[in-house]
């Protein structure tokens, strides 16, 4: 696997804390350069401290995926640096659920804005690199819940389930360009995602089901194994979710 990983240049957002933390210390750890990019700055540069020491090349840029251009910052500050991108992980998502009829239409507009529309503007940054390579990798992090709706998950599943369905619309068109697509869903992992949840109803559950969460690490471990695969195999989504859970 790290014959296929190592000397990547691979984009990060949401790679503060959770598992975008953990998939960027992983790859580095598997030699790749690692280009980061989060809302914040002190957290980037605590992980890039602890890369470089162990001998690793990352890049940090403060930004929010919401903002377009800061999107295509992040991936500009990847070329100018590294020269290309080879794996873009759009990683950055919130969860603050809640029930329909409690008409959180701020925190509705807020998960589209990072989760959906944030995913398509890493897409929409790093295809114009990556076609010109004729090769590349977009790995999108939905969710467990991006295949079935819970009450008060309506529309955090709608925006999980339009980024499968973004995803898949992705490998269909870039077969041209040997650009691969994955999906990774997981279900219940140990990160921050939890902490945005508004409602102190529906957290307390969350929290409940986040009892059993996986670590991050093994999310990780998923994704480098859909990089560490040869260019001419697509893993085209990755299911995981707590043994424990029914």
């Amino acid at each position: 696997m790290s014959n296929n990983i190592k000397g990547k240049v691979i984009v990060i957002t949401g790679a503060s804390s959770g598992i975008g933390e953990a998939t960027a210390r992983l790859l580095s750890s598997e030699g790749a350069a690692v280009v980061l990019g989060a809302r914040r700055l002190d957290k980037l540069n605590a992980i890039a401290q602890d890369i470089r020491k162990a001998g690793g090349m990352v890049e940090v840029m403060p930004m929010d995926v919401a903002r377009r251009q800061e999107v295509e910052a992040l991936v500009q500050q990847a070329i100018a640096t590294f020269g290309r991108v080879d794996v873009m992980i759009n990683n950055a998502g919130i969860m603050p659920n809640s029930r329909l009829d409690q008409r959180k239409v701020e925190d509705w507009e807020r998960m589209i804005d990072i989760n959906l529309k944030g995913t398509l503007y890493g897409i929409a940054a790093v295809l114009p690199v990556m076609q010109q390579q004729k090769s590349g990798h977009v790995i999108n992090v939905s969710s467990l819940s991006g295949h079935r709706v819970r009450p008060t998950s309506a529309v955090y599943s709608a925006t999980k389930f339009g980024v499968r369905a973004i995803a898949e619309g992705l490998r269909m068109e870039m077969t041209p360009y040997n650009i691969r697509s994955t999906i990774i869903s997981p279900g219940p992992v140990d990160t921050e995602l939890p902490n945005s949840v508004t409602d102190e109803n529906v957290a307390k559950n969350v929290r409940h089901i986040h009892e059993m969460a996986i670590p991050a690490l093994s999310v990780a471990q998923s994704i480098a194994f859909a990089i560490g695969q040869p260019a001419a195999v697509d893993i085209n989504e990755i299911v995981l979710r707590p043994t424990a859970m029914e």
